[in-house]
C-alpha cells in the first residue's frame, strides 16, 4: 500500500499531483479520499459559518480526481464531508463512491471495513447527492412542479436520490399489493417479500412512500412514512408488512386544520425515493376527518420469515 497527499483540502497548490498520479499508475486500485475540513466561522470548508457558493469539491480536489481517473486505474472515491457535493462530473467513471460524511473517531475502521469487504454496506442517503455544482442538496419532499418537466429548462433530478444505497449482494422483491378502498378512518396492510439473491449476507432497507396525486393544498410528491431493515443470509427471504392508517395521509388545510381528506392515494414500496418496486393504489372514502391528539404517527411494521 502506498500513500501520496495529492493536495490540501482547499488550497490551490497542485504540486502533489505528479506523485499521486505516479503512485496511482503503479497500483491495482486507487482509493481517493477527498472532502472537507471542519471548522467554524470561515475557518473550515464545512461547519457553522462555513458556506459554499456552489457544490464543487473544495480547492483543486476535483482536478486531482480528474487526474487520478485519467490513469485508467479503478478509482474508489471516499468522501469525508459535511455536505453532499456534486458528483455528476465523474458519473460512470469511478469504480465506486463511498459517502462517509464526517464519520467520527471510529470512522477509519468503519470505512476500512466497507472498502475491504469485511462489512457489507447498507447505509441509505438521508439527503440527495446533486448532479451539477449549481444544484442544491435536493429534497425529495418537493411538490410535483419541483420535478423535471416543462416548467423549467433545468433538470433538478439528483444524481443519487434520498434513500439511495448500494450493497455487495443483490435482492429480489415480490409483492401482490394492488390496493383497496378504505374509509378516512380506516387502515390497509401492504406487504413485500424480499430475498437475498446474492452469495453473501446483506441488509436491504424496504421503504414505504406515500403519494397523494390530488389534494386541496399542494402536497409533497412523495413522503417517507415507514421503513424496515432486513438482514438476510444468501437465499433467505422475509416478508415485511406495513400497517398503513389513513391518519398517515393527514395534512394541514388552508384553514389551519389537520385533516384526512377522501380521494386517491398511492403507497409505494421502494428501495429509494426514486426506485419504486411495487405500488398499491388506495381510495379513501367518507367525510373529511380531523384526527385528534391520539392520531397515529408511526406506520407499524411486522417481519415474518418465509419458506
Amino acid at each position: 500500500m502506498t500513500f501520496a497527499e495529492g493536495c490540501g483540502v482547499d488550497t490551490p497548490d497542485t504540486g502533489g499531483f505528479e506523485e499521486a498520479v505516479a503512485r496511482t499508475a503503479e497500483a491495482d486500485v486507487c482509493v481517493a479520499v477527498l472532502g472537507d475540513r471542519a471548522g467554524l466561522f470561515g475557518r473550515g470548508t464545512s461547519g457553522e459559518g462555513c458556506d459554499a457558493t456552489d457544490l464543487r469539491l473544495p480547492g483543486v480536489q476535483g482536478e486531482l480526481l480528474d487526474a487520478l481517473v485519467a490513469t485508467g486505474v479503478p478509482v474508489v472515491l471516499v468522501l469525508l464531508t459535511g455536505r453532499p457535493y456534486a458528483l455528476g462530473r465523474w458519473h460512470g467513471r469511478l469504480a465506486a463512491s463511498v459517502q462517509a460524511f464526517f464519520p467520527g473517531e471510529e470512522g477509519g475502521p468503519a470505512v476500512a471495513g466497507v472498502l475491504s469487504g469485511r462489512v457489507n454496506p447498507s447505509g441509505r442517503l438521508p439527503v440527495s447527492v446533486p448532479r451539477e455544482p449549481g444544484g442544491q442538496p435536493w429534497t425529495y419532499l418537493q411538490p410535483p412542479l419541483g420535478l423535471a418537466g416543462e416548467v423549467s429548462n433545468l433538470d433538478p433530478t439528483p444524481l443519487y436520490p434520498f434513500g439511495h444505497g448500494r450493497s455487495y449482494t443483490t435482492f429480489a422483491w415480490e409483492s401482490d399489493a394492488t390496493g383497496a378502498e378504505i374509509t378516512t378512518d380506516g387502515s390497509y396492510e401492504v406487504s413485500v417479500t424480499v430475498r437475498n439473491t446474492g452469495d453473501r449476507e446483506g441488509a436491504e432497507v424496504v421503504q414505504l412512500y406515500l403519494h397523494d396525486p390530488v389534494a386541496s393544498v399542494t402536497r409533497p410528491d412523495v413522503r417517507l412514512i415507514g421503513y424496515q431493515r432486513l438482514e438476510l443470509a444468501p437465499g433467505e427471504r422475509r416478508r415485511v408488512t406495513f400497517r398503513f392508517h389513513a391518519d398517515h395521509s393527514a395534512f394541514t388545510d388552508r384553514k389551519g386544520r389537520r385533516i384526512v381528506e377522501p380521494g386517491a392515494l398511492e403507497l409505494r414500496l421502494a428501495a429509494s425515493s426514486a426506485d419504486v418496486r411495487h405500488t398499491a393504489r388506495l381510495t379513501l372514502t367518507g367525510p373529511v376527518r380531523e384526527p385528534g391528539a391520539d392520531r397515529r404517527l408511526r406506520c407499524e411494521t411486522e417481519v415474518r420469515e418465509t419458506a
